[in-house]
């Protein structure tokens, strides 16, 4: 399941998860934004949840989220593990790519 961060819960489901998180900065406007979403509901089916988990953040609804993170374009794609930046990746990911990040 894709779970939608906000500023309220994104403490406690991204840097207190006790897996690796993947967490996407997206916007409902953007384009490659949408591809990367359908890439991601796919993925999520092949993922389970004691390996890792898959979030969302709308950057029009989040923006301090985005500017902590120096989002500069979207998609970008950003994996925590134990609370600290694992990974960061602007652009559309395939699979693969998914899976390297989180290690995987």
């Amino acid at each position: 399941m894709i779970t939608h961060i906000t500023s309220e819960n994104f403490e406690k489901e991204v840097l207190k998860s006790n897996v690796p998180v993947l967490v996407d900065f997206w916007a409902a406007w953007c384009g490659p934004c949408r591809m990367q979403g359908s890439i991601l509901e796919n993925f999520q089916n092949t993922v389970s949840e004691k390996e890792a988990k898959i979030c969302k953040i709308n950057v029009d609804e989040q923006p301090a989220l985005a500017q902590q993170f120096g989002v500069m374009s979207i998609p970008t794609l950003i994996v925590f593990e134990n609370g600290k930046i694992k990974s960061q990746v602007a652009g559309v990911n395939q699979e693969p790519g998914l899976r390297r990040m989180l290690g995987l």
